[in-house]
């Protein structure tokens, strides 16, 4: 189902950047000029007002930055050569060093008015969290859940809770979480300098889980805040379904995740159910006749390993919480 057409005339109204802005709320973005429209005006409705916008045009050639700039020029663009998913995000990430919380938002969501306030509120009360997650609803289903934060599990799969379900109330209580979809998310400054940015090898998929890793390694968790809802179409830039381009990625950073940021002891401990969890990744491979991509996933996942495994020397040695802990955590649903 296509996204809903940007239609000619004014602009969004948004805030101008100032002096004291809260909060930076970053998008990045590639040929999705008909799919912002829709999240700047719910930009522009929001309750909280101390935020600035920017966007992050990763080498679109659909006139993107000239559109920005003729309908909305409160919004800063910054525009860059194609440089893939997480390099945007990172770039993202640097634009909103002046701000003590930065919002990473997709171009395919719309904000309900009170988000940006719930999610700014929760950080304020919870100086613990490193992050914080809205609620995501199906943009056009919204009867139905599209992510209630992000999970790991010990069959080394990451994916977001309750996706795909019927919203009965299951997911309404405020509570620390594993991590937050990339998609949408809130983080504190303080624990992005602590955490490192997302890692660009990872190319696109799961490096929100990766960070989530590290960042619960450093001791920083992650506030789930249900009053914040964001409703999310999904797969608007990367294609709808499980591609060939998302099997690989999913499949190969995976191990990357594990291979960087789990302790060694937890490792041994779930053997088995990593195990499992191949074997699970293995089986839908030989079903759906990609078995040539998992092998090239697994292939270019053992040819980086000397430096993941350089990387898991630094993260290891710099984790604020012992082993224990971590798995308490993540056993945390």
């Amino acid at each position: 189902m296509s996204a809903p057409a940007a239609h000619e005339g004014e602009g969004p109204q948004l805030p101008a950047a100032r002096p004291g802005n809260a909060l930076t709320v970053a998008i990045a973005t590639y040929n999705g000029r008909e799919l912002l429209e829709g999240v700047l005006r719910s930009l522009a409705a929001q309750s909280f007002r101390g935020f600035r916008v920017v966007v992050v045009d990763d080498g679109s050639s659909d006139g993107t930055a000239e559109w920005l700039s003729a309908r909305c020029p409160a919004v800063e663009v910054v525009v860059q050569p194609n440089s893939g998913v997480t390099a945007a995000l990172n770039s993202c990430l640097r634009v909103a060093r002046d701000t003590e919380l930065v919002g990473l938002f997709n171009n395919d969501i719309e904000l309900a008015p009170d988000c940006l306030q719930e999610l700014v509120s929760a950080m304020a009360e919870h100086p613990e969290a490193g992050s914080a997650s809205p609620k995501l609803l199906d943009f056009h289903r919204r009867e139905l859940i599209d992510g209630a934060g992000d999970v790991l599990t010990w069959a080394g799969h990451g994916h977001r809770r309750g996706h795909g379900e019927r919203d009965r109330g299951q997911y309404e209580e405020p509570q620390e979480i594993f991590g937050p979809c990339g998609g949408a998310a809130v983080y504190r400054r303080t624990a992005l300098d602590a955490v490192g940015e997302l890692d660009t090898d990872f190319h696109a998929l799961f490096e929100d889980v990766d960070w989530a890793l590290r960042a619960q390694l450093a001791g920083l968790g992650c506030r789930y805040v249900p009053a914040a809802v964001v409703y999310h179409m999904g797969s608007a830039t990367l294609g709808p379904g499980l591609t060939d381009f998302t099997r690989y990625h999913l499949w190969r950073n995976a191990v990357w995740v594990l291979a960087k940021g789990m302790p060694s002891s937890l490792l041994l401990r779930h053997a088995h159910q990593l195990l499992g969890g191949q074997l699970v990744n293995v089986a839908v491979a030989l079903k759906d006749r990609k078995l040539h991509i998992f092998w090239r996933a697994w292939r270019d996942a053992l040819a980086a390993m000397p430096r993941m495994l350089a990387r898991r020397r630094q993260i290891q040695g710099a984790r604020r919480i012992g082993p224990r802990e971590l798995e308490l955590r993540l056993n945390r649903r």
